[in-house]
């Protein structure tokens, strides 16, 4: 085939204006075959481009198998040229493919170059830059956007308001357009040494091109397009030999054989185009680019977009008023005229919102900015594609669930009553175990042991090859979630981390998982020494205990084991409190607070919670213990009425005296009335010992501890405190709240709380 015949397209990169041009060009020429950059081993998944339900931002997914966190991603957009090209080419029956390095050399660079010490090159998200340190920013620019930089020297700050008002304004037809591209390229490279080192892995890109485009026009009677980054159009068009060509790619490493990689269609969102990936492209505002390409046939293209301001803005609860928005529409007008610019750009567009519907507020035009111009959209691929084993098991729950995907944040309510939202609930628990956090549990610490499960959902595109890198560990989501938690129960030594991770397989519904970390429990028991050590994990086992309850689970295994486990911390308790430093006494005191209240809530009136009350007298009448952890302790046993005001008056009486010095006065408060402080609005005793102690301090002392007081104090709220200072002004210190018990009623309680316990198990017969 004659080299006139082989023609070249140089494109921006997600350029609504190249993808205009390159379609009115293709339109014309008619070729018969079209080339288009991409990895050449991937061209037998070009064609599903342009399948019916593909919708864009979508991209190529390359990774190693045995090495998946070596993976590339080449994106598309509806108005990336390369997108439309393939369409064009489906939808005219002609062939395309891809002709640059194959993805098998790609991956082997990548995996060479994590394997050498001292090495600068990027992690294989960009193809047209090396981040060597020696690159000058100047050149960097130029190998990131060559048309980038042209659009700043002409004195544009958006590359796409230059291409348009220089190319789609320019009424040469387009194949013309396209040569003055290729001059413009051609000039660009001129200054840049041919032995640049900054260059050889583009030489070496363009000699394998090359080398593609020859072996096609052999093939091909017709012309051919081929369609590129502008920036390597010079260097494709030169003359080079096939043996020089094929001299540069010898330095390439070995490719990885066909069953060390694979390659997919993954969804993309909008506001990862903005991310520099595959070819090195990027754009900073993906939803103007889509507007353009959505409003190209229209003569007026800023008013649309003005409008879709205005109504974010709106959103947000700001007044935008019609007259608002025509007078941006006319500013943008004006500084396009002031600025010799043929139309508004993205620039003057941006001035004139931030002036007209912001009124100057930079701070308003920021609220919305990540909306308006990144997006939330995701995009689609076929069900019958090819996909990972996990993506797929993904995909399959996520329309049996319906639970779509979105960019944009989202809040789902699910009762875990219902099979739907149980499903929902186990996939969401399931992706967190394997690091894929698509749902985020609001209030994760109240929700465990109800019915209800609030989450917001804000999917991101990386969480696919996170997916794949769990590929290992099975090839459904449950079967990867029950290895991989297997696999670090299997090296945890600490109970409560144990405890905490058997919940969370409880709740992810890993049966396997579950009973593996079990009997890991069992086992680390009985080698758990530390008093710290059980105390924290006495909470989390009593959790599963009582989630097991609410879904009618056997697990008998963990109240044996809760029984082991505190008569253990009863025992080591009073010893583990004596000659404490302040940050040991901070720590045990909130282990103490949270075993307590779990045990008192789990065990009820038995053998065992004697045991730890006796424990937790032990350490309130020691003369040993931090008197942050005597105070705690007296406030537990004086709410259970397990200490009497007289004694309490005594204890009083000689804690807060002046014969103790006023830093242990202060850690005796700190652990009495931490959590607790609305005591003083109902008991007399606690109120006037504090006033007492309070008033007699002196003031170096009391400003010194001022911290401590505001931050026991604060967690009144501001009607509690006002009756705390009606209290104290009005004399009504003397005052006291009295309770009459009605012990009659004691039976009824105790029938109340049986049919309540059969309501939880879901017996119907609880109203018997």
């Amino acid at each position: 085939m004659a080299h006139s015949d082989i023609h070249y397209f140089g494109i921006r990169h997600h350029g609504p204006g190249s993808s205009k041009r390159l379609l009115a060009a293709l339109e014309q020429l008619q070729p018969q075959y079209i080339l288009i950059e991409g990895p050449a081993d991937c061209s037998d998944l070009l064609p599903l481009l342009a399948h019916q339900q593909m919708k864009p931002p979508v991209a190529l997914l390359s990774y190693a198998v045995e090495h998946a966190q070596s993976s590339i991603f080449y994106p598309f957009a509806e108005y990336s040229p390369e997108y439309q090209a393939s369409v064009w080419a489906k939808q005219q029956q002609i062939p395309s493919a891809f002709i640059d390095l194959p993805i098998a050399v790609r991956l082997a660079q990548m995996q060479a170059e994590q394997l050498t010490p001292n090495n600068n090159q990027s992690d294989g998200k960009s193809d047209d830059q090396s981040n060597n340190q020696e690159n000058t920013p100047q050149l960097t620019a130029l190998l990131r956007d060559p048309i980038g930089v042209l659009a700043n020297i002409a004195g544009y700050q958006d590359a796409e308001a230059w291409w348009n008002d220089l190319i789609e304004q320019n009424r040469d037809d387009s194949l013309a357009i396209f040569e003055q591209v290729e001059h413009a390229m051609t000039a660009l490279r001129q200054p840049v040494a041919q032995d640049s080192p900054e260059l050889a892995h583009d030489h070496q890109r363009e000699a394998f091109m090359r080398l593609e485009i020859a072996k096609i026009a052999k093939l091909c009677d017709g012309p051919i397009a081929v369609i590129c980054g502008a920036w390597h159009v010079p260097a494709l068009k030169a003359k080079h030999s096939a043996k020089d060509d094929r001299a540069l790619i010898k330095a390439l490493p070995k490719k990885l054989a066909a069953s060390k990689h694979k390659s997919t269609w993954i969804p993309w969102t909008s506001a990862r185009l903005a991310t520099q990936t595959g070819y090195g492209a990027g754009v900073a505002a993906p939803m103007w680019y889509q507007h353009l390409w959505q409003h190209r046939q229209q003569d007026d293209r800023i008013a649309p977009w003005l409008v879709f301001i205005a109504q974010n803005l709106r959103e947000q609860g700001a007044v935008i008023s019609t007259a608002s928005v025509i007078e941006a529409q006319r500013l943008c007008l004006s500084l396009a005229a002031v600025r010799d610019r043929p139309q508004p750009s993205f620039e003057e567009i941006t001035d004139a919102v931030i002036s007209c519907m912001c009124f100057g507020e930079h701070a308003l035009w920021e609220q919305i900015h990540n909306t308006v111009l990144l997006g939330h959209q995701v995009g689609q691929i076929p069900d019958d594609t090819d996909l990972v084993p996990l993506l797929e098991d993904l995909q399959k729950r996520q329309k049996k669930y319906k639970l779509k995907p979105e960019a944009l944040a989202r809040e789902h309510s699910l009762d875990l009553r219902s099979d739907i939202g149980q499903n929902k609930s186990i996939l969401l628990h399931q992706l967190q175990l394997l690091n894929v956090p698509w749902g985020e549990l609001l209030d994760s610490g109240s929700s465990r042991g109800t019915f209800r499960e609030k989450w917001r959902l804000t999917w991101q595109p990386e969480f696919a090859i996170k997916l794949v890198e769990h590929i290992v560990y099975g090839s459904t989501i449950e079967q990867a979630a029950n290895n991989k938690v297997m696999a670090s129960l299997a090296k945890e030594q600490n109970l409560a981390v144990l405890a905490d991770s058997v919940l969370n397989c409880l709740t992810a519904n890993l049966s396997q998982a579950t009973e593996f970390g079990l009997t890991q429990l069992t086992l680390r028991a009985g080698q758990v020494s530390d008093c710290n050590d059980l105390l924290t994990s006495i909470a989390p086992l009593i959790d599963i205990s009582r989630y097991g309850s609410a879904r009618t689970l056997s697990l008998s295994q963990i109240d044996a084991l809760i029984e082991r486990l505190a008569i253990q911390a009863a025992l080591a308790l009073p010893y583990a409190c004596r000659n404490l430093n302040d940050e040991e006494a901070q720590h045990v005191q909130q282990n103490i607070n949270s075993a307590h209240r779990a045990l008192v809530l789990h065990l009820g009136d038995t053998d065992i919670l004697a045991k730890w009350w006796q424990a937790i007298e032990a350490i309130a009448h020691s003369d040993q213990s931090s008197y942050l952890l005597i105070g705690l302790c007296a406030r537990l046993l004086y709410q259970n009425e397990r200490l009497s005001r007289e004694q309490l008056s005594t204890m009083l009486d000689k804690m807060l005296s002046p014969a103790l010095p006023p830093a242990q006065a202060a850690r005796f408060f700190d652990g009495f009335f931490t959590d607790s402080v609305d005591q003083l609005l109902y008991d007399s005793l606690l109120l006037n010992a504090i006033n007492n102690w309070l008033l007699q301090l002196e003031e170096t002392t009391f400003v010194e501890f001022l911290p401590l007081f505001r931050r026991v104090f604060s967690n009144l709220d501001a009607m509690e405190r006002k009756r705390l200072f009606d209290t104290l002004f009005n004399n009504k210190a003397h005052a006291e709240i009295v309770q009459n018990i009605d012990t009659n009623q004691h039976t009824y309680w105790q029938q109340h709380m049986e049919k309540l316990a059969k309501l939880a198990q879901r017996n119907k017969d609880w109203l018997a």
